[in-house]
């Protein structure tokens, strides 16, 4: 994740920068989400995946996926 939203990001408008999704400097929109988080979102549990959510929606920029682990974890 952390590569991707490095190259795309650069140069782009910083302020479209919101839970996950990015412009990059030719003004394509991006959503950099990590391979798992579909499975936390849909989990079984309605507190992780409520927990998993929450956390998802604080999200200012990149997503921080060690504060959705966390979340998902209890």
């Amino acid at each position: 994740m952390d590569y991707f939203w490095d190259k795309l990001s650069e140069g782009g408008d910083e302020k479209a920068q919101v839970c996950g999704w990015l412009k990059h400097k030719f003004g394509v929109s991006w959503q950099i989400v990590p391979s798992n988080l579909t499975e936390m979102i849909c989990s079984p549990d309605p507190e992780r995946s409520e927990g998993v959510m929450k956390a998802l929606l604080q999200t200012k920029a990149k997503i921080d996926m060690r504060s959705l682990e966390q979340a998902y974890e209890g």
